[in-house]
């Protein structure tokens, strides 16, 4: 008799290792739509004049593309971002089937080294919807130097490519520029996609978001509720939460305006209006004691990542080799500075001073106290926890925007590349509209290690901007009373599926918070 083999519940938990839980698998099927301008025989760019100049846009034809067959790379360059995998995947799926598409190992470092592997359709797709980069991996190796160049054309030629996409940040797509130059002679063209969690690199309308943005700033947000939350429940926690995003605001915008904290403190406006690090600190330290006076002794205090570098006062206070450890671009590592530590450390002392003249600080609207309340704080004790939120929202499973969006990123790249175009950034706009942005046009010049540096400029958060005013509009009654909200984990079925970033239906004029397809 044949002995039937049932799967234990042992079998089927080992079933769901190596990328394949539950969730995974399921994600992994989901299919992905094209929108209308993918769906004919091929793609064409045509020039759209503009207030930033000109720039392509995609339209669909019926003309198949009989160009000759194309070799093209691909690399990861950069901290990673959620959606990579699904760029890639466009990309295959806009080539022909004569075209070849190699995968990069290890960013910039493996083009340097020629570490290139074909990719097959298959590889693939078993990271479709997935997050990480680990397909190909990545690094921050910036490409600088005679001998580089040198090394990246020994690359070209030995596997002669006719095109590379480089999927980065802002200097990486620096970077994209520069060897869409170098490479003209060698009719290898290069296009750049748009990657990073921070924010920063945005273009107005043309290029309102980066891919990964979204997925990070729900995977903050959701732990960010989680403690808001928790706060009125426990009743006894002032928690300092740093969030990534190095020199812009934009997550800490996003998060503030997803979660409504008491306090939010934003880079650039610290910057443009000359805020000192006292009056951070006494701002900070005022609203807890009236907190603590109203009998609301718990909160979040949100810090963006780069808030060191705008406050002279706190950076001239590191130990100058802190100040000196820089990333191959010349970036100051501010995600190992523990500002949210220093600030809480500022802010125990301040409260100090507090007691002690209470009338000094909490007579004078918004933030002014009854007596009996004053008394309320100063029998208040102050208890505190610091966080720092980053990795944890770098490769998460993609949002369902970054999924759709990341995919038609890829699709354009590719296009671009078969319509022989070079030193593009590709780029998808809130009203679904492919665009190709001139990387040369978006270069200006930053002041690195005492010297001009040609570097694509970093978007940071506007004062003017329709998110940073709502925001401004609204702190003081979240510093006041507990109007937060906890918005969940990202879904991908529902009513909160399609929800776009905050700030960019608020930055991009739209009407709602919804994006369609």
């Amino acid at each position: 008799m044949q002995t039937i083999h049932q799967l234990t519940l042992a079998d089927a938990i080992t079933q769901t290792e190596s990328h394949h839980s539950l969730f995974e698998q399921e994600r992994r099927k989901t299919p992905l739509k094209k929108s209308k301008i993918f769906q004919s025989q091929s793609v064409q760019f045509v020039d759209q004049q503009t207030e930033i100049g000109t720039i392509l846009k995609a339209i669909p034809s019926t003309e198949k593309n009989t160009l000759p067959s194309k070799r093209i790379a691909v690399l990861f360059s950069g901290g990673p971002a959620a959606g990579g995998h699904n760029v890639i995947l466009g990309l295959k799926h806009s080539l022909r089937p004569e075209d070849t598409l190699f995968g990069v190992k290890a960013g910039p470092k493996g083009l340097l080294s020629g570490d290139l592997f074909e990719l097959s359709l298959v590889a693939i797709e078993a990271v479709q919807n997935l997050g990480g980069f680990d397909l190909l991996g990545s690094d921050r190796t910036k490409i600088k130097t005679d001998d580089q160049f040198q090394a990246v054309l020994n690359t070209v030629r030995k596997f002669k490519l006719n095109g590379i996409i480089v999927i980065g940040g802002d200097d990486s797509n620096t970077n994209a520029s520069q060897l869409a130059d170098f490479l003209k002679t060698e009719n290898c063209h290069v296009i750049g996609v748009p990657k990073t969690i921070d924010g920063d690199l945005q273009w107005g309308k043309f290029l309102p978001i980066s891919f990964g943005f979204d997925t990070a700033t729900k995977v903050y947000a959701e732990l960010v509720g989680n403690i808001l939350q928790d706060t009125p429940s426990s009743r006894k926690y002032w928690h300092f939460v740093k969030l990534m995003g190095r020199s812009a605001s934009h997550v800490a915008l996003e998060v503030a305006l997803q979660t409504k904290p008491p306090i939010a403190l934003i880079s650039e406006e610290v910057k443009d209006r000359n805020i000192s690090l006292d009056t951070i600190v006494t701002h900070i330290a005022t609203v807890i004691a009236y907190r603590q006076g109203r009998g609301l002794n718990y909160g979040v205090v949100l810090i963006p990542e780069g808030l060191i570098e705008f406050i002279p006062d706190l950076i001239n206070s590191l130990p100058a080799e802190l100040i000196k450890d820089r990333d191959s671009h010349g970036n100051l590592k501010v995600s190992q500075i523990e500002t949210e530590t220093v600030l809480l450390n500022l802010t125990q002392k301040k409260l100090a001073d507090i007691q002690a003249k209470p009338t000094s600080y909490l007579s004078q609207e918004p933030y002014k106290l009854t007596e009996t309340e004053i008394q309320k704080f100063q029998s208040s004790e102050f208890s505190s926890n610091t966080h720092f939120f980053g990795y944890e929202g770098r490769c998460g499973a993609p949002s369902a925007f970054d999924t759709t969006y990341t995919y038609h990123l890829g699709l354009g790249a590719g296009a671009l590349i078969l319509n022989n175009k070079t030193g593009y950034i590709i780029s998808m706009t809130t009203s679904n509209d492919i665009l190709a942005l001139p990387l040369s046009g978006m270069i200006t010049e930053e002041i690195r290690d005492e010297k001009a540096t040609p570097v694509i400029e970093k978007a940071l958060v506007k004062l003017d901007s329709p998110a940073f005013k709502y925001f401004e509009s609204r702190r003081t009654e979240w510093a006041r009373s507990d109007v937060f909200s906890s918005p969940g984990p990202r879904q991908y079925y529902g009513p909160t599926a399609n929800q776009l970033p905050i700030t960019v239906a608020l930055n991009q004029g739209l009407d709602s918070l919804l994006f369609t397809q």
